[in-house]
């Protein structure tokens, strides 16, 4: 019962969250397409988001593993919301428009780098392991829709109102999400059990451990796509197809609805194939997609964003339930701290190549670019893991009774000794 209380509460939160965070970053990006133009404007507004949450997550992350999460949280969107409503007042006030955008997303991603360690510790926390597979469905298709029909309100509200009233709501957001967590309640005495007998110790997916680098690379290459994507959607049907932000709006609404089809998807997915195997086949074929999507106008982009959506969302889900019971609750923080900062460094790297390479030509070989990179890390991933894996095997041959084997059904037994 508290269970389903707090599944009630956190997936809105979470979902408010991140269409807050993302209305400001894409209605900010609209605002300087508008008046630039120019990719590498809208790519420097995007590493001045990532920088602070590259730089700050891995530390952040044990913050979020030391003091209370739930305050923590709480403490992100209150701030978030301050930071947001400073846009629209500097604007009435006349403040240079480009020097306050990037102002307040700096602000807001420096809170971000905290607030992604410390939702990931806080459903860990709070959401029975037998739960989790389910529940993580739920929680990343309320993040990434929320980033993407972010695109859909900002998109209509800065078309038909303005910038101003966008920008409020969007400080609203924050404070609405915060009382969705505060609703969850204090958490209760947790009793701590040692590691090699907890259940939420064993990876979602495999027989073995996963080891956290690739499982982090996986992660950080679903936040490159994501974010360089959002940064080369704008250019390619504002700044080259002249097409209104209404039109940006509609198509990433329609990546929405591939996102929920995903989370419904993955159920029956992720129990067929494995959250291994789903991951990385996933990020390859939306790779596949993501190649294709500027070559042939606004109708066949639909359907590709649809598509694309779809099989990233169950790439994205499964890697996340890999990312979480792969380490212990303690260290849920710092696992996740250390994957979105190396997600967001990358990021970084990507969306300068990126820009650079789509200010020089267009967007068609932007997103070829960001496609190579993904893929290629993609590869690296898989390989590193089954390295990782063969290693693994190799010891428990050696080292017989010392070796401990998780099930798949979370049953932890020891290797060569006795029963």
């Amino acid at each position: 019962m508290l269970s389903s209380r707090n599944h009630k509460l956190l997936l809105p939160a979470a979902f408010i969250t991140s269409l807050g965070n993302n209305i400001q970053l894409l209605g900010a990006a609209l605002l300087l397409v508008r008046a630039q133009g120019s990719m590498l404007d809208v790519g420097w507004l995007f590493i001045a988001v990532a920088v602070p949450q590259a730089v700050l997550s891995p530390y952040f992350g044990r913050l979020a593993d030391r003091f209370d999460r739930r305050r923590l949280w709480i403490g992100c969107d209150l701030i978030s919301a301050v930071a947001a409503l400073c846009l629209p007042l500097g604007l009435a006030l006349g403040a240079p428009q480009q020097a306050l955008i990037y102002a307040t997303n700096f602000a807001l991603a420096v809170v971000a780098a905290l607030f992604i360690p410390t939702s990931a510790a806080l459903v860990r926390e709070r959401v029975p392991a037998a739960e989790l597979r389910s529940f993580n469905g739920h929680y990343e298709m309320a993040l990434q829709c929320g980033m993407l029909l972010s695109a859909s309100v900002g998109g209509f509200a800065l078309q038909y109102f303005g910038s101003t009233p966008l920008f409020v709501f969007n400080g609203l957001t924050f404070v609405a999400s915060a009382l969705f967590v505060a609703a969850v309640g204090p958490a209760r005495r947790r009793v701590q059990l040692p590691l090699p007998t907890a259940p939420a110790a064993t990876p979602a997916s495999g027989l073995r451990p996963l080891p956290l680098g690739p499982l982090a690379l996986l992660f950080g290459q679903g936040l490159v796509v994501v974010t360089v994507f959002n940064a080369l959607l704008p250019v390619l049907l504002v700044g080259e197809w002249r097409r209104g932000p209404a039109v940006l709006g509609v198509v990433d609404a329609v990546g929405g609805v591939g996102f929920l089809l995903a989370a419904v998807a993955y159920r029956w997915s992720a129990v067929r194939f494995g959250d291994l195997r789903l991951a990385v086949v996933g990020f390859l074929l939306c790779n596949v997609l993501l190649v294709m999507q500027p070559l042939f106008g606004v109708s066949a982009l639909m359907g590709l964003v649809l598509v694309g959506a779809f099989v990233f969302g169950q790439a994205r889900i499964a890697t996340r339930s890999l990312l979480m019971t792969s380490v212990d609750e303690s260290r849920v923080g710092h696992a996740f701290g250390v994957a979105n900062g190396y997600g967001l460094a990358a990021t970084v790297v990507v969306m300068l190549v990126t820009s650079v390479v789509t200010g020089r030509t267009d967007t068609r070989y932007g997103f070829a670019t960001l496609t190579a990179i993904s893929g290629l890390a993609a590869v690296l991933a898989i390989v590193w893991i089954r390295r990782s894996t063969f290693s693994s095997g190799s010891a428990s041959h050696q080292h017989g009774a010392g070796t401990v084997v998780r099930s798949s059904g979370g049953a932890v037994r020891p290797v060569g000794g006795a029963d």
